[in-house]
């Protein structure tokens, strides 16, 4: 009786654990949407121009590329608990800065910090893996990765109702009642994982990637404002290459990298890491243009004139398939594997973004469409990590997962400049407003498409990787049992 009921409590406690990691994954995603309603009206309420409250949006991504990879670092080294409770103080300072100041630069110097704690999905990830039973980490970090999309969908309906109805900095205040929440969530359930790398900080190695990825994602996310030929751009990509290079020069040299890129550079998790920006493409293209769809006037052809929160309302289904279809998932790639999953969730995605080129009429099309790659999206996210955790050793999740992470950032920044730059080169002139021509949407819907079946490609070009976690049980065993 004592055995079953300590099972029943390990049980409720691993829910718990994931219930409350996968809250945090929310509440970071949602940083990513949470300005978005305001940026037309940022220029009058900070006093600055339109082109400066575009880095509302494009500093927290910067910042969140650059800090994952590090606290993941940071988080096998150090503990993977202490480093989420840091991020987690980094976005409630951040979102109390921007609660209570009017100047643009500090509201920046927020948005900043709150895209700092993007390293709080990786860094969940892998407490799963290393707290959780066997048979509960699947699901859990399936859940976990889709958090990145469930934040983002339900953030614009409450962004809007909130810049609506409420001062903007309500927002804010928000976000940092969010964090303290969740801080004290993870101090009374989540326990440190014992898992450590030791070793010495790779500051260099940090350094370099910051630079390289700082000079990379500025080129993809202002390329369209300042011009992709302008010297500019093509010196930041230039920059981007060369630091790149060095970084990695440097890194395979290095007796304790900041990623260890013999590791990354195996055939599975190479892979892996393509497919997910990939990925990251096909899945944000829905959110991204979703919204914009419904709010266009009837006039442009494809339009149904909501508004910005009835647009929101319309779209929760998104939010909703994700956070349902995660544990399938889980289910789906205990059963057959991630990489089929991962297949299977490209193909989705691929279908879904492939009608939305075709089928504009009529509203509840348009849903289904957006819908389809949702699922698609939640099944492919929920796969990613798993095939890295099964691809690296125990002591390397933490940074392993930032790194994919990180791949997934690039495809989503990739994404926000691919629709930028198809959105705003064919433009129609209706209901006293500039709008993209139909043909612009089709062709951003098709650009997605075609990101999911090439994921899917890759997916099916993935070795089997060769599940370091067995390997790990088995050491662990054997040290028991000689004792």
């Amino acid at each position: 009786m004592s055995v079953a009921r300590s099972a029943s409590s390990a049980t409720r406690s691993s829910k718990v654990v994931i219930i409350v990691l996968a809250s945090c994954g929310i509440a970071v995603s949602l940083m990513q949407t949470l300005v978005v309603p305001l940026l037309p009206e940022f220029p009058h309420l900070l006093h600055t121009t339109a082109a400066n409250a575009g880095w509302l949006v494009t500093a927290p991504l910067v910042a969140g590329a650059v800090c994952a990879p590090v606290t993941g670092r940071l988080g096998d080294m150090y503990g993977k608990r202490r480093m989420l409770l840091l991020s987690l103080a980094t976005m409630a300072v951040g979102s109390a800065i921007g609660a209570v100041s009017d100047d643009f630069t500090a509201v920046l110097v927020g948005r900043v910090l709150q895209g700092a704690a993007v390293g709080v999905v990786p860094l969940g990830i892998s407490i799963m893996r290393d707290e959780l039973p066997e048979e509960r980490v699947g699901s859990g970090v399936a859940l976990m990765s889709a958090t990145l999309g469930i934040g983002g969908a339900v953030g614009l309906p409450i962004t809007g109702v909130v810049a609506q109805e409420l001062n903007w900095h309500w927002l804010f205040a928000g976000a940092m009642v969010f964090a303290l929440v969740e801080i004290a969530l993870i101090r009374w359930v989540v326990p440190e994982s014992s898992l450590r790398t030791g070793g010495k900080f790779d500051f260099i190695g940090a350094l370099g990637l910051s630079a390289a990825l700082t000079c990379l994602l500025l080129a993809i996310s202002k390329g369209n404002e300042w011009g992709w030929s302008s010297a500019l751009v093509l010196g930041l990509l230039a920059g981007a290459v060369v630091a790149l290079l060095l970084w990695g020069a440097y890194e395979l040299r290095t007796a304790t990298p900041l990623v260890d890129l013999r590791v990354s550079a195996r055939p599975t998790v190479l892979l892996t890491n393509i497919a997910s920006v990939l990925v990251g493409i096909a899945m944000f293209t829905g959110f991204l243009v979703g919204s914009q769809l419904l709010q266009a006037p009837p006039e442009t052809g494809y339009g149904y004139g909501l508004s910005l929160v009835v647009a929101g309302l319309v779209l929760l289904p998104i939010g909703a398939a994700m956070g349902l279809f995660s544990p399938v998932s889980a289910r789906i790639s205990r059963r057959y594997g991630p990489r089929t999953t991962l297949i299977l969730g490209a193909c989705v995605l691929a279908l879904g973004n492939l009608g939305g080129s075709l089928l504009h009429d009529p509203l509840s099309v348009v849903v289904v469409n957006l819908t389809i790659a949702s699922i698609g999206g939640a099944l492919a996210y929920g796969a990613l990590p798993a095939l890295i955790m099964r691809s690296v050793p125990t002591t390397e999740t933490a940074a392993a997962n930032a790194l994919n992470s990180l791949a997934r950032s690039i495809g989503t920044s990739g994404c926000s400049a691919i629709v930028v730059a198809l959105t705003t080169g064919s433009l129609v002139h209706v209901a006293g407003g500039t709008y993209p021509s139909i043909n612009a949407y089709s062709w951003v819907f098709v650009v997605a498409g075609g990101a999911g079946l090439v994921a899917a490609l890759i997916a099916a070009a993935t070795p089997a990787p060769p599940r370091y976690e067995a390997v790990t049980h088995r050491v662990a065993l054997a040290v028991g049992g000689s004792r």
